[in-house]
């Protein structure tokens, strides 16, 4: 996996409270499940959602503007050059950005932006904002991840491969995390539970805290 560097705009400050919420994992381990499950819940404060841009082509049941935002790789090189992006990484092969005017309206609207990103984008965001809240989402097992990822029919054997290689490096990366949460198989509910309480809490800690981009 590589990454590119992204220019840096003018810097913006947001509503005291409102926080960057990043949540990663490796491929399988039904981080989209949770982020569902999420949606669908009342928040104080709010949450926005970010729908990141990726150069890759939608799978079955993917909606533009829902999922993902999907883009040529030209486009993707605009979005960059002109600073447009909070961070970008080449991520299984395609690449994957965060839309920084997203972040930034959220965190204005006194919103929490939750970003769903690879461990490469949160180590990116982490260093342009150290107080952004940062959630690895974990596998019960290494066998369970692989029964999710082969079973949802939706990679080729050498996607699957490149994805579990790419696995092993995203779960090393875990403990840099400031939490860690296993989604033991059929309970992404629960896991979604033990995520907004983890939000909570940091809300309780720092209920004035005013992040800067």
């Amino acid at each position: 996996m590589s990454d590119a560097l992204i220019a840096s705009p003018e810097p913006a400050t947001g509503t005291p409270g409102a926080m960057i919420v990043i949540i990663s994992g490796p491929s399988g381990v039904g981080k989209d499940t949770i982020i569902r499950w999420l949606k669908g819940r009342e928040a104080t404060p709010q949450r926005h959602f970010v729908v990141t841009y990726k150069t890759r082509t939608p799978r079955q049941g993917e909606i533009e503007g829902v999922d993902y935002q999907f883009v040529s790789v030209e486009q993707f090189r605009e979005l960059m050059d002109t600073a447009r992006l909070l961070e970008a990484s080449e991520v299984h092969g395609h690449w994957s950005g965060t839309p920084r005017d997203q972040v930034v309206a959220a965190l204005a609207a006194g919103q929490d932006a939750i970003l769903k990103i690879d461990v490469q984008g949160a180590e990116k965001v982490k260093a342009l904002v150290p107080d952004a809240l940062r959630i690895f989402v974990a596998p019960p097992s290494e066998e369970a991840r692989e029964e999710r990822i082969t079973g949802r029919g939706t990679e080729t054997q050498a996607e699957l491969t490149r994805r579990r290689r790419d696995a092993q490096v995203e779960m090393r990366h875990r403990s840099e995390y400031d939490h860690v949460v296993v989604n033991e198989t059929g309970q992404a509910r629960e896991s979604a539970d033990k995520i907004d309480h983890i939000i909570a809490r940091e809300h309780a800690r720092h209920p004035g805290r005013r992040i800067s981009l």
